[in-house]
């Protein structure tokens, strides 16, 4: 049975007088990949970023609507933000490790959450780093600078970053456009062997990424979610013809 474990009613985002998402309304299921797919300026990363109130950081912006994740209504003025965002992680464009050890990259999370012990600190970052595919490469240099790490490592460590957290959501938001095609496939290889641990919304331009790696398709065009549904279906019959065009290149 598939599950929703985010849902969006009616959600508007504006920034200042800029209409930028509009009614979106859809269903993210439990341990599938959902890929966000539309031409640039469509509203795909600034969907994304409602997800962990990201938008919150920017002063024009205002969110009408909901978004629950589970049965929390995350915009409801008892929302616990910080608590959110451990909850809904989030990886970026360009790798953004901090100017830290590779363990402390990793250890930050726990760490400011509260007190825990050394050895808990140490079992986390190692099985965060194995769950991202970096602890072999990393493991007898945790204490040097995640900035001497190869693009890819790089965003590979700020993938165990978000996981250090335990999150059960996380966003990746254009993960691999930075990247070489080695390292792009295997932050794919990554996605895929992680949903069973963690549910993945990727915002990506990279259409035959969409079609390799994800379960469902969400087409977004001018701030508008145009079609929502299962990859295999949305990639061979699209029910709108605006997807149809944007899927076989017409426009993007």
């Amino acid at each position: 049975m598939v599950t929703a474990h985010i849902r969006t009613r009616n959600l508007n985002l504006y920034f200042a007088q800029n209409h930028v998402l509009h009614n979106i309304t859809m269903s993210i299921h439990t341990h599938k990949i959902t890929a966000m797919i539309g031409p640039s300026g469509c509203g795909k990363s600034s969907l994304l970023r409602c997800f962990n109130r990201m938008n919150d950081l920017i002063p024009s912006a205002r969110v009408e609507g909901s978004i629950y994740l589970n049965d929390e209504d995350i915009y409801s003025s008892k929302a616990n933000v910080p608590q959110i965002r451990t909850k809904v992680g989030m990886v970026f464009q360009k790798p953004n490790p901090f100017p830290k050890s590779i363990y402390n990259n990793v250890a930050y999370g726990p760490k400011i959450q509260g007190k825990i012990s050394k050895s808990e600190i140490n079992d986390i970052v190692e099985k965060s780093l194995q769950g991202a595919w970096l602890w072999d490469e990393v493991k007898d240099r945790l204490h040097s600078p995640a900035m001497a790490l190869s693009g890819g490592q790089q965003q590979r460590l700020c993938i165990a970053r978000a996981l250090a957290n335990g999150p059960a959501i996380l966003l990746l938001d254009e993960p691999t456009s930075a990247l070489d095609p080695q390292s792009t496939a295997k932050i794919e290889e990554l996605c895929l062997a992680l949903k069973d641990q963690v549910t993945i919304l990727i915002v990506t331009h990279n259409i035959a990424q969409a079609g390799r790696i994800s379960d469902y398709i969400a087409f977004m065009y001018l701030g508008d979610l145009v079609e929502f549904g299962e990859s295999s279906e949305v990639f061979t019959v699209p029910k709108d013809p605006r997807t149809e065009a944007y899927l076989t290149g017409v426009f993007g």
